[in-house]
């Protein structure tokens, strides 16, 4: 259960960059984007403290922030635009090859 936990702060952890980025506009701050941000780093952080109750705090922090920074990547591509250069697909890559390589190491 732990590690679904993990992976659910990872997903909300999608949310607080997202939510900042549409969160101020030329014509100012959008409550309910900034709302939507906190939220999600409410509940991001929530799980991430019940998947460490079982996971050690390094590999929990690594595979949070990893599943965090793939998402947001690609969100970036999708959704504003970002860079889809092969080159940043390299990298995202091995950020993703740590995560499953700490999730081979663990032992329950």
């Amino acid at each position: 259960m732990a590690w679904i936990y993990l992976i659910a702060a990872g997903i909300f952890e999608w949310g607080w960059p997202v939510g900042l980025k549409l969160g101020i506009t030329e014509e100012g701050f959008v409550p309910l984007w900034l709302l939507f941000s906190g939220f999600s780093m409410f509940v991001s952080g929530f799980l991430l403290l019940l998947a460490q109750k079982v996971i050690p705090m390094g590999t929990a922090y690594a595979v949070w922030t990893g599943i965090g920074a793939v998402g947001t990547f690609l969100i970036g591509i999708v959704f504003f635009g970002d860079s889809a250069a092969l080159e940043r697909f390299f990298f995202i890559g091995l950020i993703v090859l740590g995560i499953i390589g700490l999730k081979m190491v663990h032992k329950a």
